[in-house]
């Protein structure tokens, strides 16, 4: 009712004001004129108004379910809310504090402060820093960093890389203090010896080297960081927050699913803490591999599931090294570039036959073995592509060879490339102008072929000169 109110108050404000008469222009067609830019004043301003009074509706009625979603999430942080927001503080403080220390140490030379002091936080190396004094979910975010050359300039890519394997690791004291709780008994009585110095320290858990009493076999053993699920609920529900608010005052940033995305990543990293999935994902990736022959070409660590627990993850150790030491796989086999397509086809190959696939792919995570086979660790972060997506796919990609734009569109409306809504007629009109526009400017059209293999169909697309 206040809307409608409102939609019908005229503002004197917003009246047009009176036109000057100008001279040598007949009265009548002044009074045109002016009627005309007086209607067309008009009709912008009540335009103007619709869209505002929309916005301000949907605003309304969103409202509650914004700070029902606001309030459930701050219940669910609990007082780890506060607790990272003061060791934010602490951590900006700390890492000012060391630059503050070499601005003072480089103003005593006679060189001049350096362009990385003047950067302040913002320089690589200290917002490197700072990420890693905050803990798992800014390492996160920094090792998206090092994976991103397009997004970022080199020198960031390049300080960020550290954020892989090198961040701070935990005092050894408390890693057999979570190994003695999870494993319910003496680790003696289960390790040989369990190396002190850690191989790896990454966002979430240390990797310790060991041997197993008994068999002798050499391992690994992956421990959670304590604490760090609370590290990632607080930081990811904040995050999930400033998303909703976002979106909420701006509702054009919705079409980014910004809040969608958010989820995502807080469901995924919140799966990485749970070791036991990362233990299932690994024999799914090994039944995989047995199932397609593929054991010589690539492996992955076998798991030794009586000490294995939520928390603690005892490997199969694998000897290699990173796929990215080009000077180190050329000592071991005779063609690098061999290693890395037998690498990309495994992995493509797990996309089609695995019930899930490795989503975190970089040098710390794919080696290089002694053997000369492709190993792939670290199966915290997986990927899933369910059947009727895959259908889609199948689908768009069979319409393509055969032009047939309906079920193109069809085939991407099912995939979730557009709203659910749409007319799938207009959007395979829009479609075939855009593959005809491309065929007339360029000369190439798309030409796709498809093979059967081992129950599998394999699709190829190419573009072919037409002109």
């Amino acid at each position: 009712m206040a809307i409608s109110a409102f939609r019908g108050t005229r503002l004197p404000l917003l009246h047009p004001p009176q036109l000057p008469a100008v001279r040598g222009v007949p009265s009548g067609l002044r009074k045109f004129n002016y009627r005309s830019k007086r209607f067309t004043l008009l009709a912008q301003y009540s335009q103007t108004q619709d869209l505002f009074s929309s916005r301000l509706q949907n605003s309304i009625e969103n409202l509650p379910k914004l700070v029902e979603d606001i309030v459930q999430t701050s219940i669910n942080t609990g007082p780890r809310g506060a607790i990272r927001l003061a060791q934010g503080i602490q951590a900006f403080v700390g890492v000012g504090s060391e630059w503050l220390t070499d601005v003072s140490k480089s103003r005593s030379s006679t060189s001049g402060l350096p362009t990385e002091l003047q950067l302040g936080l913002l320089s690589p190396l200290y917002l490197r820093r700072l990420f890693e004094r905050m803990g798992a979910t800014y390492i996160k975010l920094g090792q998206f960093i090092a994976s991103s050359p397009t997004l970022f300039p080199p020198e960031y890519v390049e300080e960020f890389q550290n954020c892989f394997d090198r961040t701070p690791a935990v005092p050894f004291g408390e890693i057999k203090r979570t190994l003695l709780e999870d494993l319910g008994r003496p680790i003696e009585s289960v390790y040989e010896y369990v190396d002190p110095t850690p191989i790896a320290s990454a966002s979430v858990a240390q990797v310790h080297g060991a041997r197993l009493r008994g068999s002798q076999d050499d391992v690994v053993i992956k421990v959670l960081k304590p604490g760090i699920e609370d590290v990632l609920v607080a930081d990811l529900n904040f995050v999930y927050v400033v998303a909703r608010i976002l979106e909420f005052l701006n509702p054009e940033l919705s079409r980014t699913s910004m809040v969608g995305i958010v989820k995502d990543i807080r469901e995924s990293m919140l799966e990485e803490v749970d070791f036991k999935k990362e233990a299932a994902n690994i024999e799914s990736f090994r039944r995989y591999l047995e199932a397609m022959g593929l054991t010589r070409q690539a492996t992955a660590p076998k798991v030794y599931q009586h000490c294995s627990t939520r928390r603690v993850l005892t490997m199969e150790r694998l000897y290699g090294v990173p796929l990215t030491d080009l000077d180190s796989i050329s000592s071991l086999v005779s063609s690098p570039e061999n290693s890395l397509i037998t690498a990309l086809n495994v992995w493509f190959g797990s996309l089609l036959a695995c019930e899930t696939f490795h989503a975190d792919v970089h040098a710390g995570n794919l080696w290089l073995l002694r053997d000369g086979r492709i190993g792939f660790l670290d199966f915290g972060i997986v990927g899933r592509i369910s059947p009727k997506t895959w259908a889609a796919m199948d689908l768009f990609l069979a319409s393509i060879a055969t032009e047939e734009y309906e079920s193109m569109a069809s085939a991407l409306i099912e995939m979730g490339a557009t709203d659910k809504d749409i007319d799938a007629k207009a959007f395979a009109r829009d479609l075939e102008k855009i593959f005809s526009s491309i065929q007339a400017r360029t000369g190439y059209r798309i030409s796709c072929c498809n093979s059967q293999r081992n129950n599998y169909k394999y699709y190829c697309c190419v573009c072919k000169y037409s002109g």
